[in-house]
């Protein structure tokens, strides 16, 4: 191998090495300088040890990957202009994207599988028109008010759970579970991921850019980025209901739900009730990452640390599902009647329709707000799990390419 030194430059060397893999009987022995000014490399060749040989592998100093292959003679002092600065933003924001997407996939798959049971039992409770046996032990202990209705009611859910896993065996509990990872999974994905892709619109719009978004703004982002992720899979979600409270003889598997639906009610039935979830999804999404991210704000302001502990990041997903559930459950209720209209017996045709007739029958707090009870149990458990899986995520696959960068 023949070393050269560095060759003498306008704006003067500040560094040379030779480029690795040339063996002693390389055609040519080549020394990188780089320019005092940024952004250019410079190449110098030294006398040919094979006049014959002319390829060369160009490679950036301090990078070991090759970044241009040339044939030809080089000139002396050639320069190769290094990637853009647009180019290497570009490439950060599409590798945050496909964080994002993992990260939100990942959270909702364990979030959504941890309460399955208590999911299921809920819906099974939302589209069932029949009043809870608890409301008549109630009279019977002479409770007029229905003060005791939320723990009598907890009682009979738990007593359903209980009652399942009898009849049908523990796993029956998960039943409609693979459909909700089909649907949860894209969900959660589109969810998180537009999330962060809204909140890098809006600060740039309202001047915010690299900086925690105001209210109206952070509002926003969640609510778009909710509505963004039901617009796209909620065919999914309908499935997914129609699973949970049908017996296993009468859908076999996703697929076949989706057969029986368009064959026997057709397509449009795959959006019955998509105009209560759009409505239902706004406060509820906007609302959750609303006070997750206000929380963690206040969090880092009060206390100095940039970094809530994986504890606190749980508590503070609690909260936003409590509030955000509790929010907009009433269109929750409304959205599962519609969707299960087909397989329960009634005829829920339009969303002041179905409110009219579950108030007229059942009542504003035992209808609209049928299964609330359990939510408060199931929902901040779901939502806090999904905010600190989806961080804790994101911090470690942005430590692994940190090292993964390191090492090369």
């Amino acid at each position: 191998m023949h070393r050269a030194s560095p060759f003498s430059h306008p704006h003067g060397n500040v560094g040379a090495r030779v480029l690795p893999g040339l063996r002693s009987n390389a055609c040519f022995s080549f020394t990188l300088t780089q320019k005092a000014s940024p952004g250019a490399v410079a190449v110098q060749r030294v006398r040919p040890a094979n006049p014959v040989c002319w390829g060369l592998r160009m490679h950036q100093v301090g990078m070991g990957n090759a970044v241009q292959e040339r044939q030809g003679a080089l000139a002396q002092g050639e320069v190769l202009p290094r990637p853009s600065t647009s180019q290497s933003e570009g490439f950060k924001q599409s590798h945050s994207a496909v964080n994002s997407l993992f990260s939100g996939a990942f959270a909702g798959a364990v979030a959504k599988t941890t309460v399955a049971p208590l999911d299921r039992t809920k819906i099974i409770f939302q589209v069932s028109t029949n009043r809870f046996s608890a409301k008549v032990r109630l009279k019977s202990r002479g409770s007029s008010d229905g003060s005791s209705l939320p723990i009598a009611f907890k009682r009979e859910a738990y007593r359903l759970i209980y009652r399942t896993y009898l009849q049908e065996g523990f796993l029956s509990l998960w039943r409609g579970n693979s459909a909700t990872m089909v649907r949860v999974i894209p969900y959660a994905a589109i969810q998180f991921c537009a999330h962060e892709q809204y909140k890098m619109i809006l600060g740039r719009h309202y001047g915010f850019q690299g900086r925690a978004l105001p209210p109206v703004p952070r509002l926003m982002a969640g609510s778009l980025a909710g509505t963004t992720a039901a617009m796209i899979t909620y065919p999914l979600d309908m499935v997914r209901a129609r699973m949970a409270v049908t017996p296993k003889e009468m859908y076999s598997n996703i697929l076949h739900v989706f057969v029986r639906i368009s064959r026997e009610e057709g397509l449009k039935t795959l959006y019955r009730g998509f105009t209560p979830t759009i409505l239902g999804v706004i406060p509820y999404a906007g609302l959750s990452f609303f006070t997750y991210e206000t929380l963690k704000k206040l969090h880092v302001e009060h206390t100095g640390c940039t970094e809530p502990s994986p504890v606190e990041r749980l508590c503070f997903g609690a909260c936003a599902g409590l509030i955000s559930q509790s929010a907009s459950y009433p269109l929750d209720v409304v959205r599962r009647r519609m969707q299960t209209a087909g397989v329960t017996g009634h005829t829920y045709a339009s969303i002041l329709g179905t409110i009219r007739e579950i108030v007229t029958e059942e009542g504003v707090i035992r209808g609209l707000y049928k299964g609330l009870s359990m939510n408060w149990v199931k929902g901040p458990i779901t939502v806090g799990m999904s905010f600190m899986t989806f961080d804790l995520t994101q911090i470690l696959l942005r430590k692994l390419q940190q090292l993964g960068f390191t090492a090369r």
